[in-house]
């Protein structure tokens, strides 16, 4: 595993691409003519949502797996998770055919967790709290002698997340800025590495739900500032920035702007209605300042990491709490 005291490095991303080749997809790129307009500016949308298992959380769990020495690996991997990254895990975990366990909290949306299911991995419950999540994947590593791989908080994570950004800048090498959720911090700290790493002036910026907003406090204030209890419907960032993303992320991110869940609600439905995109809350936060002309991110092409399309669809919503397009 890498030396966590130097950092995440271009180096670490260069190699989880290599370990990543064959193993996860190579996702597209898609754009609207409708959407631009809106927006004023040329979007381009990086579809982790049709990544496998359904998010950009394929990369990060995958290099971290395979990054595993034998006699890490024999034991298997655990971690705790809202849905994306245990079903990550689960995969990675049976495409190298060790066993994998992950804690999830009680009020995971079903599509998640039945995820988790289909790829093999032993679910363990939990109440729905950040210390409750660690102190039963520390139960279960204490049982099992798993290896625990951090949802992201864990420099291999953050490099297999970090190879979004370098296939992104293939795709589309004007971009000028790249935007992308933020909750623990891995997939914005890996991109803003890569991003600084091979283009010049290539910005980066966080976007995060108001109800969840400790890595934009934390980012104001230089440090990282505790969340209290997220609010949001957007579950993959209720998570608190780790340290290892929040380092690379106080150095390179220009800045994390947050939005309501209102505004997430309408971006979701503009993205399914318009794009036909299947893309969960947490994947939408990113598209969401686009909605008003109004939304401040200066540049003429814009790259959005639409990061994931799991969710409940019996519980769509638009379908609880109507929202204008």
């Amino acid at each position: 595993m890498a030396d966590s005291s130097t950092g995440l490095t271009f180096d670490l991303i260069n190699a989880a691409r290599e370990r990543l080749a064959g193993k996860v997809s190579v996702t597209p790129v898609m754009s609207s003519e409708t959407l631009s307009e809106r927006a004023g500016a040329q979007l381009y949308f990086k579809c982790e949502n049709l990544q496998k298992g359904g998010a950009f959380k394929a990369r990060g769990a995958t290099n971290a797996v395979f990054a595993l020495s034998q006699t890490q690996a024999q034991r298997g991997v655990a971690t705790h998770s809202s849905g994306n990254h245990g079903a990550a895990l689960a995969r990675a975990a049976q495409l190298r055919g060790i066993p994998a366990y992950v804690v999830m909290p009680t009020n995971t949306a079903r599509a998640k967790s039945d995820a988790v299911r289909r790829f093999g991995a032993e679910i363990t419950w939990c109440e729905a709290t950040q210390a409750d999540r660690e102190r039963a994947v520390a139960d279960v590593i204490a049982a099992t002698g798993a290896t625990l791989v951090h949802p992201y908080n864990d420099l291999a994570v953050m490099a297999g997340q970090g190879t979004a950004a370098v296939e992104f800048l293939s795709q589309v090498p004007q971009l000028e800025v790249i935007l992308c959720p933020v909750g623990g911090g891995g997939l914005l700290a890996g991109t803003a590495v890569a991003a600084y790493s091979l283009k010049e002036g290539l910005r980066v910026i966080g976007v995060e739900p108001a109800g969840a907003d400790d890595a934009a406090r934390s980012l104001r204030a230089g440090r990282i500032v505790a969340g209290t209890s997220p609010e949001t419907l957007a579950d993959g960032l209720r998570a608190t920035v780790g340290a290892l993303p929040f380092a690379e992320i106080r150095r390179r991110v220009e800045d994390i702007i947050t939005v309501t869940d209102e505004a997430i609600v309408a971006a979701m439905r503009q993205l399914w209605s318009v794009m036909k995109l299947v893309v969960e809350p947490s994947g939408a936060v990113p598209y969401a300042p686009f909605l008003t002309r109004e939304h401040g991110i200066r540049g003429a092409h814009l790259g959005i990491i639409l990061t994931g399309g799991n969710l409940d669809l019996d519980r769509l919503p638009w379908a609880l709490k109507p929202a204008r397009e």
